[in-house]
Formats: C-alpha cells, sequence, structure tokens
C-alpha cells in the first residue's frame, strides 16, 4: 500500500538544526515517508546524519545525496523519489506540530480508504520570530470552508498580506507530475513557483484550521533576509519572470473567477517584492531592471500590467521619483513590522 503522505526535506549544511525537523515528521508513524536530500553539504555531518535516519528507519526514510543543485532540486528530488499519495515540502530549520500532524494524517488516511483524494489540503502555518521569541499565526479560516471539500467557486477574498505558502500546502503528488512542475537549480524563492504554478490544476480543495507548520525565522543568512534578498535579487527576478510565463491569468480569470482574482493578487505581491528590493538597491542598473521587469510584463499582458501597476499594491513600488522610491522603502519596511513577514 502507497504510504499517505512523503515529506520532502532538502538539507544543506543543516547539521546544527535537522534533527528536530525530522523527528517532528517522524511522529507521523508508518504511514509517512521521509526524503532527506543533502543537497551538496560539504561543512558539517548533514550527509551522515541522513544516512543515520535512513539506517535507522528504513520503511521511512529515504537519503538522497546530489550535487549541489539548490532549494529547488532538493525540492524536484523529492518528487521523482515520492511513493506517498500526498506530498509536502519541509525546511530543514523549520518543523511541524506534532499533534497537528496526528490530525492531518487521520483525515489524509480517510480520502485515502475512500478513493477521494483531494488535490490540495492546506493548514496554518506559524511564524517563529527567533530574535523577540513571539510567534505570529497565519491562517485562512476567512477564505476557506473548514473540514469540508470544496472547489475555487467557494473561496473568500485574501485579505492583502495572506497568501498560500509552501508551508501551508499539500498537494497530491499526482497534481505535481501531472502539471510539469520542474523547480530551476541554483535559485532562491523557488516555494513561490511551487505554491503557484500547479494552481489551475486543482480542482478539489479541503482546509483543517490547525496550526501544524512551523517556520522558523530570524537568522542572519536566511534567505529571507532583507540584505541577503538585496544580494539576491536577480534570483527573485528570474522567480517572478517564471510566473509571469506560467498561466495566461486572462484564461484563468475567464474560467475560474476567484482562483484568477487570488493568482493576480499573488503576482502582484511577487512584482512589489521585485519592485522593493530593487529600489532598495538602488544602483542605476538596479532600477534599470526594476523598468525591465515592468517592461516584460507589459508585452506579455498590457491589461495586467497597467492593472498591477496602477491598481493594486504593486503601486507601492512605482511611486515615481526619488522621494517617491523613498516612500516605497518605508511603507515596505512598515508593512514588514506590522505583518512580520520576514
Amino acid at each position: 500500500m502507497a504510504k499517505i503522505i512523503t515529506f520532502a526535506v532538502p538539507c544543506y549544511n543543516s547539521a546544527a538544526y535537522m534533527d528536530h525537523c525530522i523527528q517532528t515528521l517522524l511522529s507521523g508513524g508508518d504511514d509517512i515517508e521521509i526524503i532527506l536530500v543533502d543537497d551538496g553539504s560539504v561543512k558539517d555531518d548533514t550527509p551522515a546524519i541522513c544516512d543515520r535516519y535512513a539506517a535507522e528507519y528504513p520503511d521511512i526514510v529515504k537519503a538522497i545525496h546530489q550535487e549541489n543543485g539548490g532549494h529547488g532540486e532538493g525540492v524536484n528530488q523529492g518528487l521523482r523519489h515520492a511513493t506517498g499519495l500526498y506530498y509536502k515540502v519541509v525546511d530543514s530549520d523549520d518543523w511541524l506540530d506534532e499533534a497537528a500532524l496526528q490530525q492531518v494524517l487521520q483525515q489524509l488516511r480517510r480520502f485515502a480508504l475512500t478513493d477521494q483524494l483531494v488535490d490540495l489540503f492546506i493548514a496554518n502555518y506559524v511564524y517563529e520570530h527567533v530574535e523577540d521569541n513571539t510567534q505570529k499565526i497565519m491562517g485562512y479560516h476567512n477564505v476557506f470552508p473548514t473540514n469540508r471539500v470544496f472547489t475555487w467557486a467557494e473561496i473568500g477574498r485574501f485579505r492583502p498580506s495572506q497568501y498560500l505558502l509552501m508551508h501551508s500546502v499539500i498537494y497530491r503528488t499526482q497534481v505535481l507530475r501531472d502539471c510539469g512542475l520542474e523547480l530551476p537549480k541554483h535559485t532562491f524563492y523557488v516555494d513561490n513557483i511551487f505554491v503557484y504554478q500547479p494552481l489551475p490544476a486543482v480542482k478539489t480543495l479541503y482546509y483543517m484550521d490547525l496550526d501544524l507548520y512551523r517556520y522558523f525565522i530570524g537568522r542572519a543568512d536566511q534567505s529571507v533576509n532583507e540584505q541577503v534578498m538585496v544580494t539576491r535579487v536577480d534570483q527573485q527576478l528570474r522567480v517572478t519572470r517564471l510566473m509571469i510565463d506560467a498561466h495566461n491569468l486572462k484564461q484563468i480569470k475567464a474560467q475560474l473567477p476567484k482562483l484568477g482574482r487570488y493568482m493576480t493578487s499573488y503576482l502582484s505581491m511577487m512584482m512589489t517584492i521585485s519592485s522593493i528590493f530593487l529600489i532598495i538597491d538602488g544602483s542605476p542598473a538596479a532600477l534599470g531592471k526594476k523598468t525591465e521587469l515592468w517592461e516584460y510584463l507589459r508585452t506579455v499582458d498590457r491589461g495586467l500590467y497597467h492593472k498591477l501597476k496602477y491598481r493594486s499594491v504593486s503601486m507601492v513600488g512605482n511611486i515615481p521619483g526619488y522621494q517617491g522610491r523613498r516612500l516605497s522603502v518605508s511603507l515596505y519596511r512598515m508593512a514588514r513590522k506590522i505583518y512580520k513577514f520576514n
């Protein structure tokens, strides 16, 4: 019998914290599969730790060692080898709430027993802020019906700060394979593609209003740290362009208006983040890249370009002039302080 769910754990020099992550996953028991993807770690004992767990739990844990390919290739490798009906990525510095995991597994087992697998399962995630030891729960009770199967036609409106992230989604494995998901190598921020690209392939959804995923945030070297994001802005741009190319949002809105509205909002958020970090860089080259990104969107979809640039949250990244750019950054930092998203 197939495993209920595969957890893919991309690991890169993760020895200091990966044990906690893996131990919480192991609480799921024999119904789960854990694929530890060692992404060319060389600075610590990550490879040996992966092998130790695979030897100790041979029916649950697989260890895969690959040349360094980045987070996205870790996700790809997990998907290639997954045998679970469902697929979830758990970063090696994060963890799952064990009590919530038991409830999620119980529901996924019900789907498997009745052979009525939903395409997308959603649960809440929690920001665990290390710098001030606070938590912020990101839930969706205002958006989704709870504890029943539903479709995109039944969803409510997302708040401006509210998005589906990798932390909140569990996809049916075959949905990811059928939509041809393949994340780019050596690129940060590909979790946005992972969440965004498969959405139109999703026909049925299920939401449990419980806090499953614990998202550790606050390390100085984390990819969402502001200064780190400025140095990696070209990778943010690459991801945003791939998302622009992924779907014709006009067609999606015609067929599934509420999904189209949400995906437009998500793309607007990505355009805003890209614009803000190019403004923070502030060099002529960076400001030129900002213009190029928006011109690229205009060549793909002129109507979407005007909507996002002048009638959405992306206006924040397009206030003209030097003072306008300073205001854009101030508004972004104020939002970050309020919502504590990185």
